[in-house]
Parts: C-alpha cells; sequence; structure tokens
C-alpha cells in the first residue's frame, strides 16, 4: 500500500523532493557539462579537513535562511555579507545551505559565499545522487554533506569515493549508534553528530556526548545543532569533538559575526550569549 504524504516525516518529505528535482535538473543539465566545467572552470578546492584540525574551538559556521521547524530566521538574508563576517569573527570554515523548498536554499548562496572568502565551504543538502557532487564541486564548494539515515551502504560509500577523487572530503552526520557503526564501516574519515532528529526535530545535544565515545581517534568529529553557549563548545571539546557546526543560534543574531566571537571568546563578543 502506497504510503501517504501526511505519514511521511518531515525527512522523507524533504528526500522525496530533492529527489524530484534532481531528476529534473540531471536532464536539463548532463553530468558531461558539470564535468567539464569541474575541469576547466573550478579553482582547486580548499582544505575542508584541515580546517577542522586545529586545537582550538573550530566553527563551521552556517548561513541558513530558513528550516521547517523555526520557519524564516532571517529576514535580511546577503549570503556574500554573511560569509565575510563570519570569518572575519573566526569561523573555520563555512556550511551553505542549498536546498530549496524546506529551507530556502540555493546554489547561488553558496557561490555568492565561496567568491567572497578564504575559509573552506561546506555545501548543505540532501544528496542521493552522483550527479549532486559534480554540481557541488563545479558550484565551487569543498566539501558536502552526506546523510547516513537517506543512504544505503553502497550509495555511502560510492558517494565518499567520488567526493575524495574530486578532492571534497564529505562531511557524513550520523544521529544514532546504528549509523554510526554503518558509517565507519564505510570508511567516513569526518563524522557529525546532529543533536536534531531530522524525523521530529527536537534537539539534544546528549546525542553528541553519547556518541563521542565510539568514534575513533583517527576520525574528525563534529557536533551539530543546538549549540548555543561558548560552555557547550567547551563541554563538547573536552568530551572530544574536534569542530562544531552552528547555523540558526548565529543567524537569529542581529549580528552573525558578533555572536560567533562571543561563542569563540565569550569576553571579546561585546554581549552575553542566551
Amino acid at each position: 500500500m502506497e504510503t501517504s504524504s501526511h505519514s511521511k516525516s518531515i525527512l522523507d518529505r524533504i528526500v522525496d523532493a530533492r529527489r524530484q528535482s534532481v531528476a529534473h535538473r540531471k536532464r536539463v543539465l548532463p553530468d558531461v557539462a558539470l564535468k567539464i566545467a569541474v575541469e576547466k572552470k573550478t579553482p582547486p578546492p580548499r582544505d575542508f579537513t584541515a580546517a577542522l584540525s586545529s586545537a582550538g574551538l573550530n566553527v563551521i559556521a552556517e548561513l541558513k535562511k530558513a528550516s521547517p521547524s523555526r520557519g524564516t530566521l532571517r529576514d535580511e538574508y546577503a549570503p556574500s555579507a554573511l560569509a565575510a563576517s563570519l570569518e572575519q569573527a573566526g569561523a573555520a570554515a563555512l556550511s551553505v545551505l542549498t536546498e530549496e523548498d524546506f529551507f530556502s536554499g540555493s546554489l547561488a548562496h553558496l557561490k555568492d559565499a565561496s567568491q567572497v572568502t578564504k575559509i573552506p565551504v561546506l555545501r548543505k543538502d540532501f544528496i542521493v545522487d552522483p550527479w549532486q557532487v559534480w554540481e557541488t564541486r563545479a558550484a565551487g564548494a569543498d566539501s558536502f554533506l552526506l546523510i547516513a539515515a537517506i543512504l544505503s551502504d553502497a550509495a555511502l560509500g560510492e558517494l565518499l569515493e567520488l567526493g575524495r577523487s574530486l578532492g571534497m572530503e564529505p562531511l557524513v552526520e550520523v544521529h544514532s549508534r546504528g549509523e554510526l557503526d554503518r558509517t565507519l564501516a564505510g570508511g567516513a574519515r569526518i563524522i557529525g553528530v546532529n543533536n536534531r532528529n531530522l524525523h521530529n526535530f527536537q534537539v539534544h545535544i546528549e546525542t553528541s556526548l553519547e556518541l563521542i565515545e565510539s568514534i575513533p581517534e583517527c576520525c574528525i568529529a563534529v557536533s551539530e545543532s543546538g549549540l548555543r553557549t561558548h560552555a557547550d563548545l567547551n563541554r563538547l571539546r573536552s568530551a572530544g569533538f574536534d569542530a562544531f557546526l552552528i547555523g540558526e543560534h548565529l543567524m537569529k543574531d542581529a549580528e552573525p559575526g558578533v555572536a560567533l566571537r562571543a561563542l569563540l571568546e565569550p569576553a571579546a563578543g561585546g554581549h552575553r550569549v542566551a
């Protein structure tokens, strides 16, 4: 029996919409055109892995206009200005939402951010097809997100291998021990623990603390979602995390750069972090 749209989770609906969008875009823009663009026009990728490997608090600052759980986060959303401000404030890397239907994103947002900054830029999207990886590199991204929950083991392995062949080490996102085990078996090197449950969008930082002991030291561990204070970052850093992906907290602040400085160095931030 066919599953009704009402019974599907938000994640299921996002992935369904993404697959339909990719199928259409592949007909309009064949991968051969993307491969030519990558070979002849796209600058070499910046080192996302190295950006997350320093001894400090390495923040991947996320540019996100809206989300299914919170609606519009910023009415005035200028990716190039935001990217420059966050780089200046100390971001180790950027993440840019490019999913259109649920997050009001665009690949143009990523291109704008990439062109005005020197730090690596991650494409945050629901990537399910190798064509999207070529599209990602052609747009100037230096890494991309893979979500273990929406990929088979075979698909995860294929996308990891393709990313590496293009000089982009993917960030593989997990939400549970089972997903972490699959991801490690597939050879992922950058593991993101998302504290937000993508089926109901509830956030629990304890998810990161529960999984960190199972992430090998040879991998880069990234905690994602629900991080709002300098103390949160210190706690997770002490637990073993190398980097932190922060979006909503920064995007809801009138001055995201100031908010990021307050997370990295509270005394320098100019205001207390709520």
